[in-house]
């Protein structure tokens, strides 16, 4: 079956566009054209992820994501004015997955759908894991800190998956990025940043365990 992608950009014209290649591309495309259909027809469940053009009438893509992430934790990847960071950051704290900016080609969006539902895919391992007292189970995309459930975003759990495979060890921005994201690290590009702060807040006490090395990138203690 399918990916059905739930798609939301005021711009009619590039929607079409998009729709007809991701259709083409093996996905299933409902498109809508305000945040609040958006927002409403996220939460619905019938979508495997969603796409988020920040500008859009009635509820804007930032409002939009608020409200989807206040109830799920489905994928969202936003659709951002080239060169605004100030919408990315503050998507990527709301919790988005990713970003994108516009304009962009069908086919960057293809690999950053592809890259998102692929890491979302139960794995095929089955074993938690451990470090300290914080538990993964990559197949269930479940964390735990001291038996307490933590609420990741799909990337923030990609992340720190990423981390706790490589414990004890300083793992570079870029490596961060090319296995949670699925593509190398821009120049000047703050995600990681924005991701690790989110997930060492949700974290509390356990925050500790992630150490910033500053230049080279981030460590996960092992207790």
């Amino acid at each position: 079956m399918s990916a059905q992608v739930l798609l939301a950009d005021d711009d009619v014209e590039l929607s079409g566009m998009l729709t007809e290649y991701l259709e083409r591309e093996g996905f299933g495309v409902t498109a809508v054209h305000d945040g609040e259909a958006a927002a409403r027809l996220a939460l619905s469940g019938g979508y495997q992820i969603v796409v988020l053009d920040v500008m859009m009438p009635k509820v804007d893509g930032i409002e939009a994501l608020r409200l989807i992430r206040q109830a799920s934790r489905v994928p969202v990847i936003m659709l951002t004015a080239r060169g605004d960071d100030v919408d990315r950051i503050v998507g990527l704290e709301l919790g988005a997955d990713d970003y994108v900016p516009k304009p962009c080609t069908p086919r960057e969006l293809v690999a950053r759908l592809r890259a998102i539902l692929r890491r979302a895919q139960p794995g095929a391992d089955g074993g938690p894991l451990e470090v300290g007292a914080m538990t993964l189970w990559p197949e269930k995309r479940k964390a735990q800190w001291r038996g307490r459930e933590v609420h990741l975003t799909s990337i923030e759990f990609n992340v720190l998956e990423v981390l706790m495979r490589n414990a004890g060890r300083v793992v570079s921005k870029d490596e961060i990025s090319e296995q949670a994201l699925g593509r190398p690290l821009a120049r000047f590009d703050r995600s990681i940043d924005v991701h690790l702060s989110s997930i060492r807040q949700k974290l509390g006490e356990g925050a500790r365990l992630i150490r910033t090395v500053r230049g080279l990138g981030y460590h996960l203690v092992k207790e």
